[in-house]
């Protein structure tokens, strides 16, 4: 009889190997309780409450659509993570994606561990999962990364122990913090790597950041072009360079005198020996800035 019961709970993911949580499931008060509260039990999904300390902030769609797909015809197959608030009132502590996949097919109840944790183990214990994911972009680690040592006031070599990462990859991670928000968005949308975005971090200028950045996306460069285009960049103005400053043409001279008065600001303007060149307008406020904007909408 035992054998029919568990031959009819394959499929059904971990829900139908549960018992009873009432049964199961220990007091915090019980003794060496105070990690982990019982075996895995079936929770009530409305009386789960998300991770305010879940550092994940992009979902996939098409991804959690997937995922629900699967645990429509398996079951959730790993239990999530919670930590007991109340009576019948839990927070997440790690398995969001899971949690949102069951709620979106409409499952009533979940299969979950309960563990006791404070707020400060809670989001470390959250950071820590969330930076071993396997699905994760760059600046999400980063973000993760940067969260434990302002948060936890985790050291990188604390860190390194934790996740059992390098230290010098957790570094690497952090620097990419550096690039322009603009940047950072495309390397979460997919548009760059990381590695292009490691070559950007030395590059001082967001200004000339965000060039480099327009010219991988337009020219789809690989990752060592980019490594090649900001050493040129970075050669070009360093103070050896910069002591023989390249005279700028007579007629692009007149050019930017026309600029200036046009928008009544003094435009800057470099040439480099191949005969390139950079134009900047300067703007002093946000009303500036919209000013300019309109005179170059009307210049179209």
């Amino acid at each position: 009889m035992a054998k029919a019961t568990k031959k009819q709970a394959l499929g059904r993911g971990l829900s139908a190997l549960l018992k009873d949580p009432e049964n199961d499931i220990k007091s915090a008060e019980d003794k060496n309780a105070d990690k982990v509260v019982g075996n895995i039990v079936e929770l009530d999904i409305e009386s789960i409450e998300v991770n305010p300390f879940q550092p994940r902030t992009n979902f996939n769609e098409e991804s959690l659509r997937e995922l629900a797909s699967s645990i429509r015809e398996l079951g959730v197959i790993q239990p999530i993570t919670v930590r007991k608030l109340a009576f019948n009132k839990y927070q997440l502590v790690s398995g969001e994606r899971r949690f949102r996949a069951s709620k979106l097919i409409g499952l009533e109840t979940i299969p979950a561990y309960i563990r006791i944790a404070n707020d400060q183990e809670s989001l470390e214990m959250a950071l820590v999962e969330n930076i071993q994911r396997q699905d994760l972009d760059p600046i999400e680690i980063a973000l993760s990364y940067q969260r434990l040592i302002d948060e936890i006031q985790l050291t990188q070599e604390q860190m390194s122990e934790r996740v059992g990462k390098k230290r010098s990859t957790i570094a690497n991670y952090l620097r990419l913090l550096k690039l322009d928000p603009i940047i950072q968005t495309g390397m979460r949308d997919g548009f760059i790597s990381m590695g292009h975005g490691r070559a950007m971090v030395n590059i001082e200028s967001q200004i000339d950041q965000l060039e480099v950045y327009e010219k991988i996306i337009s020219n789809k460069l690989s990752v060592r072009a980019t490594e090649q285009l900001v050493k040129n960049l970075n050669t070009e103005a360093s103070p050896t360079s910069q002591s023989a400053p390249i005279e700028v043409p007579k007629h692009i001279k007149k050019g930017v005198k026309e600029f200036s008065e046009y928008f009544g600001h003094k435009i800057d303007v470099k040439v480099s020996k191949n005969g390139s060149g950079k134009i900047t307008i300067p703007f002093h406020s946000e009303e500036d800035f919209n000013r300019i904007k309109k005179l170059v909408q009307r210049a179209k």
